[in-house]
């Protein structure tokens, strides 16, 4: 059974710094590409970023761009997310999620795309 746990949220202020952690097990890790979804109160589920099995591709969402930083260590079985520079409106519940599929090119940022998910944990910045 696979299973993914985040950790390190928490509350920090606006322009502060947070890294958040996603260990997985039950399965290879190597065998998936990774990624961080959040989902604010009200508000659909956003892609964050992904990165590909061997951690050669990296990909984030727009408004992520050069604030956050997704890696993996496979030989700790986690997936990680520096979050730098944050803002009030990155407070949500962050989710790292993992997806099985062979992929030749890319990686996905669709969230149906995605087998396993974590439970989630809590970002908050105060302004």
């Amino acid at each position: 059974q696979v299973q993914l746990v985040e950790s390190g949220g928490g509350l920090v202020q606006a322009g502060g710094s947070l890294r958040l952690s996603c260990a997985v097990s039950g399965r290879t890790f190597s065998m998936f590409t990774m990624g961080w979804f959040r989902q604010a109160p009200g508000k659909e589920r956003e892609f964050v970023a992904a990165i590909s099995r061997r951690g050669g591709v990296p990909y984030y969402a727009d408004s992520m761009k050069g604030r956050f930083t997704i890696s993996r260590d496979n030989a700790k079985n986690t997936v990680y997310l520096q979050m730098n520079s944050l803002k009030p409106e990155d407070t949500a519940v962050y989710y790292c999620a993992a997806d099985p599929a062979w992929r030749v090119v890319g990686v996905p940022t669709d969230g149906s795309e995605y087998a396993y998910w974590g439970q989630g944990t809590q970002v908050t910045v105060s302004s």
